[in-house]
């Protein structure tokens, strides 16, 4: 199901990157991201994100940034070990390739629940960091 509001930064969502993609872009079908900027004037339904990955990177640069699983979901799949933050591969999707991250569980209403807490400042001054670092521009960060 596609994504009906526009998500705050620190949003984690699912984003479907199953067509339109080669290697050694991103090519997994659904993947976590978080958003980094979302309602922008002019920019109805598209929203910035940064992909995460379980995959540790062989080599640690500084456009990545390692999340604990404690602050992931607190469902199986995203339980399973840390994940990382790819800040070298930022992404601007429509809503149609994002959705909420369903938790398994219905609440009392019968409705269908979702993950709905963000990453916090200091979480996403250091995400913004990595994605600084991502794009060469390392020298800003000291402004965040």
């Amino acid at each position: 199901m596609a994504l009906k509001f526009n998500p705050k930064p620190g949003t984690l969502l699912l984003c479907d990157f199953s067509t339109g993609f080669q290697e050694p872009e991103m090519v997994k079908a659904k993947r976590p991201v978080i958003v980094l900027a979302g309602d922008f004037k002019g920019r109805a339904k598209l929203v910035t994100v940064v992909p995460l990955s379980t995959k540790e990177p062989e080599i640690i640069e500084k456009y990545h940034y390692r999340i604990s699983r404690k602050s992931m979901p607190m469902i199986g799949k995203f339980q399973e070990q840390d994940s990382w933050v790819k800040g070298d591969m930022i992404y601007t999707f429509g809503f149609h390739r994002l959705d909420l991250i369903k938790l398994g569980t219905r609440g009392s209403d019968g409705k269908r629940q979702y993950y709905t807490n963000r990453f916090g400042r200091e979480q996403m001054k250091e995400i913004y960091s990595c994605v600084l670092s991502g794009l060469n521009l390392d020298n800003l960060a000291k402004h965040l």
